[in-house]
Order: structure tokens, then sequence, then C-alpha cells
């Protein structure tokens, strides 16, 4: 986890996050162009700003063995083009493996459960 990000943006905050999974060893130091490439892709489709001050970006990548995420908080808020207009706080950024696309369903299904939840 990124307890603070420094991105001002969200291209900026994609590849913070995404060069966490670097440092900690999760991506190998030559994927990472095409992570951040296929994260974007999908960012560009559709924004994954969820709104509550919640972003969700996410890819599925034959990169990955397993999925993989990472969080990080903005205490400034991030410019995500959220549903609701307002800056982003908390980011959740997850790859799963290229094909699982039930997994990468049930994933986004348990995070939007945990969001529910008061305590969260």
């Amino acid at each position: 986890m990124i307890i603070d990000l420094q991105s001002d943006d969200r291209w900026q905050a994609i590849e913070e996050l995404i060069d966490q999974l670097v440092i900690e060893g999760k991506i190998l130091p030559e994927h990472r162009p095409s992570v951040i490439e296929a994260v974007n892709k999908r960012e560009r489709s559709m924004s994954t700003g969820i709104g509550f001050g919640i972003a969700i970006p996410h890819a599925s990548t034959e990169l990955v063995a397993e999925v993989i995420e990472v969080k990080g908080r903005s205490k400034t808020g991030i410019d995500f083009g959220a549903l609701d207009g307002k800056p982003v706080h908390r980011v959740i950024l997850f790859l799963v493996p290229a094909g699982q696309f039930q997994k990468h369903a049930h994933i986004l299904a348990d995070i939007a459960k945990q969001l529910h939840k008061m305590d969260f």
C-alpha cells in the first residue's frame, strides 16, 4: 500500500501504483511499460473512478500468473474523471491473468461488497 500518493492525475497514479508492484517484485521491471499500457487502455475506455472518492483501475494481462493488487491513498485527491465528478482519495489497482474473465468480475464484485461496509 502507498500511504501518500504523490500523483496529480490518474495516469501518474496508475504509474506510481505499478511502480510499487515492481518494487515489491510482483511485476518484472521489463514488464512495467506493457502493464501500464494495459491499465491505461482499460482506463481510456471508461474511467474507473466509481465515485465516493474511490477508483479501481484494473486490467487483464498475460504478464501476471495470479491476481495482484496494490492500494494507494491521496490526501489531496486525484482527478480520475469519477462518475460523481469528485476527486479520488482511495485507489485500488489490480491485475488479473489474461483469459480469467470470471475471476476479474468476481474481484470487482468483492470490492463493491467491501465498499458497502461502513467500517471499510
